[in-house]
């Protein structure tokens, strides 16, 4: 707009001075009217009435035409200030950028947090963009030191209430289950209500990430968002041991009912609901009740992006040794933000995994256990009650124990998982409808 109306009054300055210098070579062209010598007139040289006439209409046509042309150039000369750019500042519209998703990681009393924080720092793309939140508990000097040691790059938080929960006296020995729920709630207030974030992804002092971990969480966070039918995404598969995965499939996500952990990410609105009846002790095991999860279901991965190499902890290395510490951490870069990850929509989803599930080749647990299966795959292995399906869990290799009945990574009831290099669902029977709380 500026070089329009710039060009414009150039031009109109230039037709003006043009215009006039015309006029003056006309008159000037003309032949002088004014005696000679004496004063008289050569005859042969004066004027004609005819003559006289023409100079005098022009010369009030030139008036006439010489104040228009005053009054442009006063217009021209009036909008001098649009010559130059305007000093004046423009309002800035502001671009939202990404939003910022902050890594939550809970401490206490392990120095080796270092590693978890090592892996997070070097993986991490942005520091903007992924904030680091250490909330240490405990009060543990040493490992106070160590995160100290990073400065800048992370933000150390206190829990400043570091005295004994009060308990009924059999429940002592669990102290240190209901120090670490306290711990949870005050850090994800700091992390929602004090920082205002709006998402956080929590992360355990004792786990490595993968090298897509933020990738992942980028691109699942709107999948969350969008989704009501939804209320965490984590990066952990409970069944994700070495041969138990498809290493071909770093790609592949699922719908689950069973609430993981290990790395998982909560909106602001999740936890306005959780927070103001957040339980004293085993909070993770609450988080699984039908009252919490109402209906709703996570995203976890086919191979985990979180390795946990904690062994020592207030469970006391329960699952470690058996099941944890040969958990797939996956190497491959997957670059899930330019994926279309539509299909996790629960329609879409179920639909097509119920369609998957029962219409794949029903299996025997001898023929899967012994490795007599005929085909590709995948192939559907049938229980019928908590007991059944325990028991082909256990001798599978995959984790038997269910919480309010759903069992780990199931959806639906389904539980999926490779083996033998064949894809086999352990499903309930067609017309599944809900999980029975008393299977646990």
């Amino acid at each position: 707009m500026f070089r329009k109306r710039s060009s414009l009054i150039l031009c109109g300055t230039f037709l003006f001075v043009t215009w006039n210098a015309v006029l003056v070579l006309l008159l000037w062209g003309r032949a002088p009217l004014g005696p000679l010598g004496d004063g008289q007139r050569d005859p042969a040289s004066a004027p004609t009435s005819d003559v006289m006439g023409d100079v005098i209409r022009m010369a009030s046509s030139f008036e006439s035409e010489l104040e228009k042309q005053k009054e442009i150039l006063s217009q021209i000369l009036g909008h001098r200030s649009l010559w130059k750019p305007s000093s004046r500042k423009r309002p800035k519209v502001d671009v939202p950028g990404p939003p910022v998703i902050p890594i939550l990681v809970i401490a206490c009393n392990r120095v080796t947090v270092k590693r978890c924080l090592d892996k997070l720092l070097e993986l991490r793309p942005s520091a903007e963009l992924y904030p680091i939140i250490v909330s240490q508990d405990c009060g543990h000097a040493a490992t106070a030191e160590a995160i100290a040691s990073y400065g800048s790059r992370v933000t150390h938080l206190k829990q400043p209430d570091l005295s004994d929960v009060p308990v009924r006296p059999e429940h002592r020995k669990f102290q240190g289950y209901y120090k670490i729920s306290r711990h949870y709630r005050w850090a994800l207030n700091q992390a929602f209500r004090n920082l205002s974030h709006s998402s956080v992804v929590i992360v355990e002092d004792d786990l490595e990430v993968a090298p897509d971990f933020f990738e992942y969480f980028r691109a699942l966070l709107p999948v969350l968002k969008s989704d009501p039918s939804l209320w965490c995404v984590s990066a952990w598969n409970d069944n994700g041991r070495d041969g138990f995965v498809d290493p071909g499939k770093a790609e592949l996500l699922y719908r689950t009912d069973f609430f993981p952990g290990l790395g998982w990410m909560l909106l602001r609105e999740a936890w306005e609901e959780l927070e103001p009846k957040w339980p004293a002790s085993f909070w993770d095991d609450w988080m699984r009740q039908p009252e919490q999860r109402r209906g709703r279901a996570c995203v976890r991965p086919e191979i985990s992006r979180t390795l946990t190499f904690g062994r020592q902890g207030v469970s006391l290395g329960q699952f470690y040794d058996k099941y944890l510490k040969y958990i797939r951490l996956n190497s491959e870069f997957v670059p899930f933000t330019k994926l279309d990850l539509s299909y996790l929509r629960e329609e879409t989803y179920r639909r097509k995994f119920e369609e998957e599930v029962y219409s794949a080749a029903v299996a025997t647990y001898e023929d899967v256990k012994q490795g007599q299966l005929r085909g590709s795959g995948p192939f559907r292995l049938q229980y019928s009650s908590k007991d059944s399906f325990k028991v082909m869990a256990r001798n599978l290799g995959i984790m038997d124990d269910l919480k309010s009945g759903v069992p780990r990574t199931g959806y639906r009831g389904v539980v999926s998982f490779f083996y033998r290099g064949r894809r086999i669902y352990l499903a309930p029977p067609p017309g599944w409808t809900q999980y029975d709380p008393t299977w646990s």
